[in-house]
């Protein structure tokens, strides 16, 4: 079944489960797209990029919007950001609910997909995707042939050149109850704006307090977010105090190569990233006191 998208008549295809989705993917090749939520496709005429002549759409999918919780938070791939800002999944998944509920505007909020966010390339302003990263998300993909699973990071190393045919059908986040995570951004204007920076940390304490793991995450700095790791030995075998958490700062600008943009230049992005750590680590910190 098909059906006009719009005066350049591209085709949009209706599957009925993932693996029909990603055959057709695979059969139509490099001139048909993934159509989840469309907020990216809705502006494409205005990064001058040229429409396809096929769209897979995902909305008739309806497994691909579940959510599971417990030991794992499991998210479908078309639950959309303010679905996911809803979702009670403990410390260890605040990072992904509270960048999923300031990412852009309530409208693209109520639109935009999780799937659509880690996929799309060329949108170093992602805010899930370096809550994710620091939630050290794995996901679940679907080609013609069956399911596997991926870490994040290596997907992001890899996202320009995956396979024909592929989609994401589900993102695991582990939420162990000793992990405590946070999300911070900044942006041109108070709200409603795409970062100009943006970061999401995750800590596992011990049960005197020192950090037995760290993954700090930096994202719109670089092209495509990244794992700010020398910012995370810095933390690793410490408490969180003062000292400690502006030397991770100092170490995650340090380790980045910043880009420039409309919106802010790159040293300005480098200047902003200490700062947006240490917001991240102190409410980590008061969360962590709170709950012992």
């Amino acid at each position: 079944m098909s059906t006009i998208l719009n005066n350049t008549r591209p085709i949009v295809h209706w599957p009925t489960s993932p693996r029909d989705a990603a055959r057709l993917l695979a059969e139509l090749g490099t001139d048909s797209e993934v159509l989840a939520g469309g907020t990216w496709i809705l502006r494409a005429h205005l990064r001058r990029e040229q429409q396809r002549s096929n769209y897979v759409s995902l909305h008739h999918l309806t497994g691909l919007r579940e959510v599971g919780t417990g030991k794992d938070v499991t998210l479908g791939a078309m639950l959309t950001h303010s679905d996911i800002a809803a979702i009670n999944g403990g410390t260890a998944f605040s990072c992904v609910a509270e960048a999923a509920g300031v990412s852009a505007f309530p409208q693209v909020r109520n639109t935009a997909t999780l799937s659509g966010n880690i996929a799309t390339t060329a949108f170093a302003e992602a805010d899930l995707v370096p809550a994710l990263l620091a939630a050290d998300a794995e996901l679940e993909l679907c080609t013609p042939t069956g399911f596997s699973r991926l870490d994040i990071q290596s997907y992001l190393a890899s996202r320009g050149n995956r396979p024909t045919g592929e989609l994401i059908t589900r993102v695991t986040v582990r939420a162990p109850s000793t992990r405590h995570s946070a999300f911070e951004r900044i942006t041109v204007r108070a709200a409603g704006e795409y970062a100009i920076a943006n970061v999401g940390v995750s800590i596992d304490l011990d049960e005197d307090g020192t950090v037995g793991g760290a993954r700090i995450a930096a994202g719109s700095v670089e092209p495509v977010a990244r794992l700010c790791e020398a910012a995370a030995a810095e933390l690793t075998g410490q408490s969180l105090h003062d000292t400690v958490i502006d030397r991770a700062g100092a170490a995650a600008a340090a380790e980045c190569t910043a880009r420039d943009g409309l919106d802010a230049p790159g040293w300005y992005r480098l200047e902003v990233l200490p700062t947006l750590i240490r917001r991240a680590l102190k409410r980590v910190e008061r969360t962590s006191a709170a709950s012992t």
